[in-house]
């Protein structure tokens, strides 16, 4: 029957798998990587470890598609710039609204930031998402449309001036969380973080 307060709204039900990424997220961004077993997981979702093994492999699997979920809910940070005139606005824009985003999911950005980077026990090189480098790739036609606007200082490329940009863009990130948890010498706002990024742009604009 209807309550008082008017008719039911019925919630969408959650599937096992979505259990096991939000249960993985928390838990990696908890304890940490390491320190977070499958059987875990897999207790904290209310399933079990076979049905977390049959989705993604591994627990570097389960890490990997919640980076590649969270980089591809970023997405619309490049459909919310196109309007902007100017692609060094647009640049800008691109910055500020995926800081805005991570501040959203702190989760998230602590895993992006502590585990994205990371050299991972099952293989010799970093994690890079389906996700990140279509994160990448924005970044660098954003980057490209200056240098066809002469935006761009004519003697940097793109690539680099990327590579600047999202490795001054963790950096940042990454002392601050240091900052918050460890005492680390990084007791800037994300004010003064905003600021760097618009001292940065300057310098890269022609």
């Amino acid at each position: 029957m209807p309550s008082e307060s008017g008719p039911e709204v019925p919630v969408p039900a959650v599937s096992s798998r979505d259990r096991m990424l939000q249960a993985a997220k928390h838990l990696f961004a908890t304890r940490g990587y390491e320190n977070t077993s499958t059987v875990a997981i897999a207790r904290a979702a209310g399933t079990s470890e076979s049905q977390l093994m049959k989705h993604f492999g591994s627990k570097e699997g389960l890490l990997e598609a919640i980076f590649d979920g969270g980089w591809g809910e970023l997405s619309y940070i490049f459909r919310a710039i196109q309007d902007l005139d100017s692609p060094a606005e647009k640049l800008g824009a691109l910055l500020d609204l995926t800081l805005k985003a991570l501040e959203k999911d702190r989760e998230l950005k602590e895993l992006m930031l502590l585990e994205g980077r990371r050299v991972r026990k099952e293989g010799n090189l970093v994690m890079l998402t389906r996700g990140f480098l279509g994160f990448v790739q924005s970044i660098d036609a954003v980057l490209l449309e200056m240098r066809s606007a002469g935006e761009l200082r004519p003697e940097l490329h793109p690539q680099a001036v990327r590579s600047a940009l999202m490795g001054m863009f963790e950096g940042l990130l990454r002392d601050q969380l240091m900052g918050e948890r460890m005492g680390y010498a990084a007791a800037y706002s994300s004010a003064d973080l905003r600021k760097i990024f618009e001292v940065m742009v300057a310098a890269i604009v022609r």
